[in-house]
């Protein structure tokens, strides 16, 4: 069965699932391992925050004040933003353009009712307020030109209103039919999956895994650079254990190992995401859709890739290293970087210097320029 791109869209959430709390390998022999709590996301994000492990020039923008007024034409603002009109719908909120009175740039703002997301369980011991707190933390650890940027945080104590000031990026690719007829061209894909591919090898060395990678999340800029967007079902591991729980996804993009309840490898889970995406570019409909919840989750465990007979067969063989079923065999983005098809006639992905990166360098050559009087 062939799905529209822009169907099966919704976030399917698991009341049962631990939304993908880091965890310890539950196939563990040692029983003093079974009462060591693992560190929960917010943990690792406070963790990070406190010691300065925040890789931005600029840090994000913190308000606490809240002005609701009108400009000169009647249109709603908040503090210094006008509002133009309403551009789509978040996780949890709506999502407005606003155009700021400072420096005439627009805006796409997600505004939230705090008393709302309060309400809404996620897990036993979570609402959706701890889902778009840890979204804006995560948020305001990274920058990267292949991610969204969130730019401020207006967070009024005395109000029920909650706003992310991100940056705003004109448009999605996603396809409003199915088939080969609405599929983007090779080229095109080479171009988009070269920046996923950056920005999403960005978010795995600062140790965070996206969760939901596809379409409706990856925005394209005028120029037509591609950026990582909705970072709700995020989550952050420590060092290299990057094992989580089910955590809530998009059905059709979800790995083999996440329909089976186990625990799973959230940079694996990923990278699967990015095969189906590339799947979906290339040939404009999913790899394993079923006519249920179940039966895509069947297939997806299940059943074989199939692919055209005239597909390129470099491009073949990426699908199918990113569609491998067997996490330990699956691509990784490192070779999926290197990969023949990606190169193309573009070469290597240009290696990003971000700015933890740079700092760590600058203090390392300054250190060595002080060697000698220190050796004296």
């Amino acid at each position: 069965m062939v799905g529209c791109l822009s169907c099966l869209g919704e976030t399917e959430e698991d009341e049962n699932s631990c939304n993908g709390e880091v965890t310890s390998n539950t196939t563990s022999g040692d029983d003093s391992d079974m009462h060591v709590r693992p560190k929960r996301s917010e943990e690792i994000l406070n963790f990070r925050a406190e010691n300065g492990m925040i890789c931005r020039q600029f840090p994000v923008k913190e308000t606490h004040k809240l002005d609701r007024s009108e400009d000169e034409n009647g249109n709603k603002m908040i503090n210094e933003y006008v509002r133009e009109h309403k551009i789509g719908s978040g996780s949890y909120g709506k999502v407005t353009l606003y155009r700021s009175c400072l420096d005439g740039k627009h805006y796409a703002i997600k505004a939230f009712h705090k008393s709302h997301l309060m309400k809404i369980r996620v897990a036993p011991s979570e609402t959706a307020m701890t889902d778009v707190l840890r979204e804006v933390f995560i948020m305001k650890m990274l920058g990267h030109p292949n991610i969204v940027n969130l730019v401020e945080v207006i967070d009024d104590q005395e109000s029920d209103h909650f706003y992310m000031v991100l940056e705003y990026v004109e448009g999605k690719w996603i396809c409003e039919g199915s088939g080969r007829s609405c599929a983007l061209g090779e080229e095109t894909a080479r171009k988009y999956l070269r920046d996923i591919v950056s920005g999403l090898a960005y978010l795995h060395a600062h140790n965070i895994v996206h969760g939901d990678i596809k379409p409706d999340n990856l925005l394209v800029t005028r120029h037509g650079t591609v950026k990582i967007g909705d970072f709700s079902v995020s989550q952050a591991f420590e060092d290299d254990n990057d094992v989580l729980r089910r955590s809530p996804g998009t059905p059709v993009f979800t790995a083999p190992e996440c329909c089976l309840g186990l625990t799973y490898h959230g940079k694996a889970s990923d990278t699967w995401a990015v095969g189906v995406t590339l799947y979906c570019m290339i040939l404009g409909e999913y790899p394993f859709l079923g006519d249920s919840l179940q039966d895509t989750y069947d297939r997806i465990a299940n059943n074989p890739l199939v692919l055209p007979d005239n597909i390129n067969s470099e491009l073949k063989n990426l699908i199918e290293g990113l569609l491998c079923k067997d996490p330990r065999l699956r691509m990784t983005l490192s070779d999926v970087a290197e990969h023949r098809w990606i190169i193309g006639d573009d070469g290597p992905i240009s290696q990003y210097l971000c700015w933890c990166k740079r700092k760590s360098l600058e203090s390392e050559d300054f250190i060595s320029d002080q060697q000698p009087l220190l050796t004296k």
